[in-house]
């Protein structure tokens, strides 16, 4: 069943920063471009799993903790090695003031 879920308060992400958010088993990061656009990703990089939200968001780019690959948060694709292979990404919207993901 695909549904919008209800994940932070717009204003608890800064501009090129990404939060985690858990939702059930799997966890996300939600990214706030410098356009001021809101931006969902599956929260694990695919090479190694490790958690996104610990990494440095530079305008549309995420760059994993541990190995420095990246990727572009908007289509999850990569964009230096070690990864090669692409993040899920998520709708998202604003709804009073809350970010809200659509999770299928």
């Amino acid at each position: 069943m695909t549904e919008w879920v209800d994940a932070c308060d717009a204003d608890d992400i800064d501009a090129e920063d990404v939060i985690r958010f858990d939702h059930g088993d799997r966890t996300f990061a939600i990214y706030r471009s410098p356009d001021d656009e809101y931006f969902c990703t599956d929260g694990l990089c695919t090479h190694e799993k490790v958690h996104l939200a610990d990494g440095l968001v530079m305008d549309h780019i995420i760059e994993c903790p541990k190995h420095n690959g990246q990727f572009d948060y908007r289509d999850g694709s990569p964009r230096r090695v070690p990864v090669c292979e692409a993040l899920g990404t998520y709708l998202t919207r604003i709804e009073n003031g809350r970010v809200q993901i659509l999770i299928g």
